[in-house]
C-alpha cells in the first residue's frame, strides 16, 4: 500500500508539473521558423516563485502522505545555501517545526491521525543528503554540478536555427534552496478527513500561499491555500 500511495504523490505532483508548463507552453509565442536561439533559456523544473510553495496530500485507506515543497525564502528569510552560524541555525530550528506536521496542518480531531513517518531536508544545500548533493562516481568525475550557464550545441542545428549558446536553468544552478518535506500519517478514521488547516503560515512569515493537490480513492481535486483563507473542505475527496 505505501508504494502505491507514493505514487500518488507522484502522479499528482507530475500533473502539477504538466499543467504548469501547458500554460507556459500556450502564453509563449515559441515559432521555430529559422530564427536564432542564442541565449534561449528554459527553466525545467517550474518557476521559483517566493511566498508560494506546493503540498501534495494523498489518502488511500487508513494511510495519508503528505508532501511540502517551499522556498527556502519562505522558510527562513534567505535562498542561498546556510553559510553563516546564525543561518544553520534558522534551518536547524525551520527543520525542527516542519517536523511536527500536525502542528502546522490541522486535520479534524475526528480522523484520529497520528505521524508514523517524517523526512525533512533542504533541497539544493551542499550537505543536503538527499537531493542536491555531490555526486561521485568511480571514475573520480564529479557529477553533483553541471554549469550548463554556456553550454554550446555547436552541432545541434535543426530547422535551420541556432542553438550555439542555448542555455538550460536547472534549479539547483539557480543557487536557490528548497525545503522538501514528506510525513506519512496513520487515521483512525479517514471518513473524517474532511478539512484541512494551514497553520504553517503562522509558523513561516515569508509564506503567502499554496498550490494543493488532493487524491483520494474517489476523487481528487486542486485548492488554493493563502494566508488570508488557510483552510480548504476536503468533503468531495471522502
Amino acid at each position: 500500500m505505501r508504494t502505491s500511495l507514493r505514487s500518488s504523490i507522484a502522479m499528482i505532483a507530475v500533473a502539477a508539473i504538466a499543467t504548469t508548463a501547458a500554460a507556459h507552453d500556450h502564453d509563449k509565442d515559441h515559432k521555430h521558423d529559422g530564427h536564432d536561439h542564442s541565449g534561449h533559456e528554459h527553466r525545467e523544473l517550474g518557476a521559483h516563485v517566493h511566498g508560494r510553495g506546493t503540498f501534495n496530500i494523498a489518502i488511500e485507506g487508513n494511510r495519508v502522505a503528505l508532501e511540502l515543497k517551499a522556498p527556502g525564502m519562505d522558510i527562513v528569510g534567505f535562498e542561498s545555501a546556510p553559510s553563516s552560524d546564525a543561518q544553520k541555525a534558522a534551518v536547524e530550528k525551520a527543520k525542527a517545526t516542519l517536523a511536527k506536521p500536525l502542528e502546522l496542518f490541522t486535520l479534524p480531531a475526528a480522523a484520529g491521525c497520528s505521524v508514523s513517518e517524517t523526512d525533512v531536508h533542504l533541497h539544493g544545500a551542499k550537505d543536503d543528503d538527499h537531493a542536491g548533493a555531490e555526486h561521485k562516481h568511480d571514475d573520480g568525475h564529479d557529477h553533483g554540478k553541471h554549469d550548463h550557464a554556456d553550454h554550446k550545441h555547436d552541432d545541434h542545428k535543426h530547422d535551420g536555427h541556432d542553438h550555439a549558446d542555448h542555455k538550460h536553468d536547472h534549479a539547483d544552478d539557480s543557487g536557490h534552496t528548497e525545503f522538501h518535506a514528506k510525513y506519512t500519517l496513520e487515521c483512525t478514521t479517514p471518513a473524517a478527513l474532511t478539512s484541512l488547516a494551514f497553520d504553517y503560515f503562522k509558523s513561516f512569515a515569508g509564506a503567502q500561499s499554496l498550490g494543493v493537490n488532493a487524491i483520494s480513492e474517489k476523487s481528487q481535486s486542486t485548492f488554493e491555500a493563502t494566508r488570508d483563507k488557510p483552510s480548504i473542505d476536503l468533503g468531495g475527496l471522502m
